[in-house]
């Protein structure tokens, strides 16, 4: 599914579980059954699960569209750069090292345009069609860079919700793969668990920090030029 003139997405997302009165845990697969969560991969519509083509306008079965999912959920957060918390569970010197964090990795890798939020989004809608949402709102990458170009990277984050996705451009999907991105999610798992979200999203992001490390190695001069990871 797309954006109208815009690129689409890929997308994976997790749940917190609540075992006990206060006490919240990270699972993969333990929120949905192993079925439903084999069926979450791929293209499927953010707020039904219907399978749909990558450059569909809408969803088949829900109608589910960009400008729809707009209407529905209303104005996307005012983001700041890099880092924004809307939750307000980040320490200002903690929204600082991540801030810096993120200004590391993409000095490093300059393609990347990485976004983390934490925000409180609405219970009574999927959290897949408010990350699904918010990335296209957000517009990373800019208007001109669409397809294989768009190489935006969204960690959203629900502290409340105990939710959290990772949302790419289609150039970063051949580079992190669903495999990936639950990888990096369940690296920040013991932090979250605790309410760590500062310690949790520095853990993924040094682990793609690491991860894109070992792709961006160039094959050649020529490519190593052109800024290709």
């Amino acid at each position: 599914m797309k954006r109208e003139a815009a690129s689409a997405a890929s997308f994976v997302f997790f749940r917190f579980v609540t075992k006990a009165p206060g006490i919240t845990t990270f699972s993969v697969k333990s929120a949905i059954s192993t079925e439903q969560h084999e069926t979450d991969r791929g293209a499927h519509c953010p707020y039904c699960r219907t399978p749909v083509g990558a450059d569909a306008p809408e969803c088949p079965q829900c109608k589910l569209s960009f400008p729809r999912a707009c209407a529905l959920l209303g104005a996307a957060p005012r983001l700041a750069p890099w880092v924004t918390d809307t939750a307000g569970v980040l320490g200002t010197d903690e929204i600082r090292r991540l801030k810096k964090r993120m200004e590391g990795i993409v000095k490093r890798f300059p393609q990347l345009v990485p976004q983390v939020v934490l925000h409180r989004f609405a219970a009574e809608h999927p959290f897949a069609t408010h990350a699904f949402w918010l990335f296209n709102s957000a517009n990373l990458a800019g208007h001109s860079r669409r397809g294989c170009d768009n190489h935006a990277l969204l960690i959203a984050l629900d502290p409340q919700r105990g939710e959290a996705a990772i949302v790419t451009g289609y150039g970063l999907e051949v580079f992190l793969d669903e495999e990936a991105r639950e990888h990096l999610l369940g690296l920040a798992a013991e932090h979250w668990n605790h309410s760590r979200w500062c310690d949790g999203l520095l853990r993924l992001s040094d682990a793609l920090d690491a991860w894109l490390e070992t792709i961006a190695v160039p094959t050649d001069a020529d490519a190593f030029q052109k800024g290709e990871f």
